[in-house]
């Protein structure tokens, strides 16, 4: 097990006696070597930025998949939530508490307002559970919203079958970037017309109401090129 920014160890307290194997990834410094202080007979403490860990040097010779937990810092959530769709090989499941409204993005269906861009991205290769909200008096001192526990597990396969990841980032980077256009505008520079006849897709439509598969299928529809390195998710 992997704790995600630990902080001062409030959870960190409960988790040491649930498993045997505790990993504890924590940026600052000073805060790394208070928990190695209270929990260094129990938990291995990694004073590192999760944004670059590597979560494979944590296995060593076990071969039961890492389950990941953490009330993730809400400034990071995003990123590392695509960091981590880069090492789910590595991963059996996740369990995040999140700001309420990446929770609702991250579950969100294809036709609402809150489906986009980080839905489709995580969606392909996970799927999303929210478990519950937390209130902002439970913490100390509250934040002015709402908070959501979610479980994440990785799919044995990603939803929509084979493609060039890079590509498929790409469109969907490309298509939500203008999402109050229709996908005939916002997708011109693809000359798209004729991928969107093959996939059945409306000119007219906008990028929300596309699903996961729908992207799929026209990434290979496109035969987008993929030379350029894989763009970076900004939520």
């Amino acid at each position: 097990m992997v704790e995600i920014g630990p902080g001062r160890g409030a959870l960190t307290t409960h988790l040491v006696s649930s498993t045997p194997h505790l990993h504890l990834v924590e940026i600052d410094r000073d805060l790394a070597a208070a928990l190695k202080e209270k929990h260094g007979a129990s938990a291995q403490v990694h004073a590192a930025d999760v944004l670059r860990f590597d979560f494979k040097q944590v296995l060593g010779a076990n071969t039961q998949p890492l389950v990941l937990i953490g009330n993730l810092p809400y400034n990071i959530s995003t990123p590392l939530l695509i960091t981590i769709l880069g090492q789910l090989q590595f991963v059996g499941r996740m369990v995040f508490m999140l700001q309420r409204e990446v929770a609702v993005r991250l579950a969100a269906a294809p036709g609402t307002r809150s489906y986009g861009r980080l839905s489709v991205m995580v969606n392909r290769h996970c799927a999303i559970e929210r478990l519950f909200d937390v209130a902002p008096a439970a913490f100390v001192p509250p934040p002015q919203v709402f908070s959501t526990v979610v479980r994440v597990v990785p799919r044995r396969q990603p939803l929509g079958g084979p493609v060039n990841e890079v590509s498929f980032a790409r469109l969907v980077r490309d298509a939500f970037s203008m999402r109050r256009k229709t996908l005939r505008n916002a997708l011109k520079h693809y000359c798209p017309d004729a991928a969107l006849k093959q996939c059945g897709i409306d000119p007219g439509w906008r990028p929300e109401q596309l699903s996961v598969e729908t992207f799929v299928n026209l990434t290979n529809a496109l035969g987008i090129d993929s030379k350029d390195r894989e763009p970076q998710l900004d939520c």
